[in-house]
């Protein structure tokens, strides 16, 4: 049996509200659309994720294949023997090549001064002259005091041959007995006498004669003269000026200095001195002559190093014919001492620090070799080392802290490092 549903009647819409009148069917239809875009957009996120993980898992694989093959590029420089000649400059104060303070020999007044400070002098020239007439008077004295004992050993000579005489007459008598032996004895013994005598008397001329000569070298005392060729660079005295003649407390009258060469004092350190000699050439600069050397010769060493501070003093002597150095100038001595052993020269760059020491990283046939060298000398942007390399090797340049012994690296030429 079939049943008709009763049609119910359509709710009036009250007054103020709109009426829904879509149709079931179109419902149904709109949520089933919508549950289909839901499922396509989800579809497309998983696949956009997936596409994505295996991208970026291709790119990791990837990456480590080129980090695996990748051979980096380095810079390298050429190791280059150091200079034959090790160049040591060190700071120095020149000074004469001979000093001389001069100093009163004769006692009195100062008569004639000739020099000044500045002067100028040869050898023998007069400085200044004493006036000391006691001292002629000394001499007068000694020269009449010679001349009496000139005379006392004349008369002593006459005492002794009258003796020489009487005993040779004497003594054939007293061997015959005709003459006492007690005479003969006095006749003897007289002339005995008579020779110390004349010994006596020659001893004292002697004497006389050496004092007279120790007067007359006072004498030429008193002309003071210069005894090298030189400068006046110090006076003390003048004219009437009262000088004493003292071996601890003479008066000090003038300085004379030798200027035709000049020489420096320099203490070398222990490093350098070893190959120090006799010979080797040097450079002194002054930096109030900053267009002109001077060049010296090393002419004496000490031979010993001084143990306080580990330096061998050195002397330079620097030929000095215009003058244009003087005493007492500051300057720097540039030493060239030959070297008994190889050297090499590196870049400061190159040095790695680790716990091995100091070491360089040479490259070999496109490989890392780690080498441990030893710095004689530090010189800024290069080193000085005798041992780890040797000529013509090619060490990298400021390489990375990755780098490591035997890895592979590709030297990099000029036009690829510009």
């Amino acid at each position: 049996m079939k049943f008709n549903r009763p049609i119910e009647p359509e709710r009036l819409a009250e007054p103020g509200q709109n009426q829904d009148v879509t149709p079931r069917g179109q419902t149904r239809r709109g949520g089933r659309l919508a549950g289909f875009s839901l499922i396509l957009i989800s579809g497309a996120l998983l696949a956009a994720g997936a596409w994505r993980q295996y991208a970026e898992h291709r790119e990791v694989l990837a990456t480590a294949e080129q980090q695996r093959d990748f051979v980096p590029q380095v810079r390298v420089a050429a190791v280059e023997p150091a200079d034959q000649v090790e160049v040591v400059e060190l700071p120095a104060t020149t000074s004469a090549f001979a000093s001389a303070n001069i100093f009163a020999r004769a006692s009195g007044y100062i008569a004639i001064r000739a020099v000044d400070i500045g002067d100028h002098v040869k050898a023998g020239q007069l400085l200044a002259e004493i006036n000391a007439p006691e001292l002629d008077h000394q001499i007068a004295q000694a020269e009449a005091t010679l001349a009496q004992l000139n005379w006392s050993y004349q008369q002593a000579q006459a005492n002794r041959e009258l003796a020489k005489v009487t005993w040779d007459r004497d003594r054939p008598l007293v061997d015959k007995g005709w003459v006492t032996a007690q005479q003969g004895t006095i006749d003897e013994q007289t002339l005995k006498a008579q020779e110390a005598a004349v010994s006596v008397a020659q001893a004292n001329i002697t004497a006389e004669q050496a004092q007279l000569q120790v007067l007359r070298q006072q004498k030429l005392y008193q002309r003071v003269v210069a005894p090298f060729d030189g400068f006046i660079t110090q006076r003390n005295v003048d004219v009437g000026s009262l000088v004493q003649a003292d071996a601890t407390s003479g008066t000090f009258m003038f300085t004379l200095q030798q200027g035709s060469v000049i020489r420096t004092q320099v203490f070398v350190p222990q490093d350098a001195a070893f190959n120090l000699r006799p010979g080797i050439a040097a450079i002194v600069h002054v930096p109030e002559i900053p267009n002109r050397t001077f060049p010296g010769t090393v002419t004496r060493i000490a031979d010993a190093l001084q143990p306080g501070s580990r330096t061998l003093l050195t002397e330079v002597d620097i030929p000095n014919p215009d003058a244009a150095l003087t005493s007492g100038i500051y300057c720097t001595v540039e030493l060239r001492i030959p070297r008994r052993t190889p050297s090499f020269q590196i870049s400061a760059d190159a040095v790695i620090f680790n716990a091995k020491g100091m070491q360089v990283a040479v490259v070999a046939n496109g490989i890392v070799h780690f080498r441990t060298i030893h710095v004689l000398r530090d010189l800024g942007r290069q080193l000085e080392v005798d041992s780890g390399v040797e000529r013509g090797d090619q060490i990298i340049l400021n390489p990375s802290v990755d780098l490591a012994d035997g890895a592979k690296v590709q030297i990099r030429t000029t036009s690829a490092a510009s």
